[in-house]
């Protein structure tokens, strides 16, 4: 089940609403466990039992780790084991095929194995759970003692789909009592409209030019066609994706919760590492907070900060999908955050905002070429197309067609794209 699809928001939704408000305060959360575990199992039914057996693995550890009488060496085994499940895990459900396809290449050997379904959400759920456990274990946050509020955390379906990614310890106390006012309601369905919208309006009609182009022979794309192509493709995501967690944060508001930011209008950025700073938010602070500071973060020498940034960055683009282009694509962040850091951190303070604007947009348009193109050499044969090697010449009228059909569209989302200009984006920031 989808947000975006009709059942959830004229079926699945208000009955939920309705029956979680009805039904009164004690009953609230298990109201909303019930519907998170109903949406989970609606396209896969089986894989509930997984979540349902993460859900009680992991609660028995973060007790035993809460413990005061739980030994050092205990505790360590408990980490381990709660580590190596859920890795496990997402190991095995996530990358199994790419690891037997990879070790097939490499051997030349003729290996076949069934890829499993991928659980939904597994990737988010995988995370909270390990940042839940590791905070117990660190002493950050004491251990839930109520199964029905763990698991509400672990399975509440506003953010299952596409994050935020949320840290146990800015909803603890919200798990147990929450203020319900119709002001926050109206907030959260306002915001939940506005991601639909992103999502329905926006996304899917810019991401139709690029699935024509990309459906195109390269001989027949020019210069000019590719690049509108992969700029739709840098608008849709954006929009796809921010929509998506617009739609998570408002359905919390519905029903009480207040989730942190996922977006902070990435594009308007003035460099690759305000980029991340600003997109995908809850996942960027996940890496900094469990990976990157304990490896030593930039506090370190120039060959550990080197390993440093691109162990983080290789996970980051391993973790968005199981293909080697999404770790070309992480790597490809991972040298362009050290060039920045190391040698042009200075420098680019002097540069003129619209010269660190377009190098940002430059940067970040290729990127998304490596994110897209799961064979490698598709991608570097379109990257070519682009700066003119192959291709269809400079422009065509295929090219200037297709402009005039979307121009209207290209003009309406690049509204939201800067927090200064006047859109129903900027205008729902008082909602919120």
């Amino acid at each position: 089940m989808v947000f975006s699809s009709l059942f959830f928001t004229f079926a699945f939704l208000p009955v939920t609403v309705i029956l979680y408000y009805s039904l009164g305060k004690p009953l609230r959360n298990i109201v909303l466990l019930t519907a998170s575990l109903f949406f989970y199992a609606w396209g896969e039914p089986v894989y509930v039992l997984l979540m349902c057996g993460s859900i009680m693995i992991n609660y028995w550890i973060g007790t035993l780790l809460g413990r005061d009488h739980t030994s050092r060496r205990k505790r360590q085994l408990f980490l381990i084991i709660s580590m190596v499940f859920n890795l496990g895990c997402l190991a095995y459900f996530k990358y199994f095929g790419m690891s037997i396809s990879t070790i097939a290449s490499i051997g030349g050997w003729n290996l076949q194995a069934g890829t499993p379904t991928l659980p939904l959400g597994i990737s988010f759920y995988t995370f909270q759970t390990l940042s839940y456990v590791i905070n117990v274990y660190r002493g950050k946050i004491k251990p839930q003692k109520s199964r029905i509020s763990f698991a509400l955390y672990i399975a509440m379906f506003p953010q299952l789909v596409a994050g935020p990614i949320v840290n146990y310890a800015d909803i603890e106390s919200q798990l147990a009592d929450r203020r319900m006012t119709f002001k926050k309601f109206n907030a959260g369905l306002r915001r939940f409209l506005c991601g639909l919208a992103k999502k329905v309006l926006l996304a899917n009609n810019i991401g139709l030019l690029w699935s024509e182009v990309k459906a195109m022979p390269s001989t027949e794309i020019s210069v000019f066609m590719a690049w509108a192509g992969i700029i739709a493709f840098t608008l849709q995501i954006y929009f796809d994706f921010s929509g998506y967690s617009d739609m998570a944060i408002g359905l919390g508001k519905m029903f009480g919760f207040s989730f942190k930011e996922n977006f902070r209008y990435p594009y308007s950025s003035q460099s690759i590492s305000e980029f991340w700073r600003r997109w995908h938010i809850s996942l960027g602070s996940w890496f900094k907070e469990y990976v990157y500071i304990p490896l030593g973060g930039s506090r370190v020498g120039k060959w550990k900060l080197i390993g440093n940034l691109f162990s983080v960055w290789f996970l980051t683009g391993l973790w968005h999908g199981a293909s080697w282009n999404f770790v070309v694509w992480g790597l490809y962040f991972g040298a362009l955050i050290y060039v920045e850091k190391v040698f042009l951190q200075k420098s680019m303070t002097r540069w003129p905002k619209a010269v660190r604007h377009i190098y940002l947009l430059l940067l970040i348009v290729i990127g998304w070429v490596f994110f897209e193109f799961t064979n490698l050499k598709d991608g570097l044969s379109f990257l070519g197309i682009m700066f003119g090697v192959g291709g269809n010449g400079l422009m065509d009228h295929q090219g200037i067609g297709k402009l005039q059909a979307y121009a209207l569209l290209y003009d309406f989302v690049s509204l939201p794209l800067h927090p200064g200009r006047r859109s129903w984006d900027y205008s729902l920031k008082h909602y919120y």
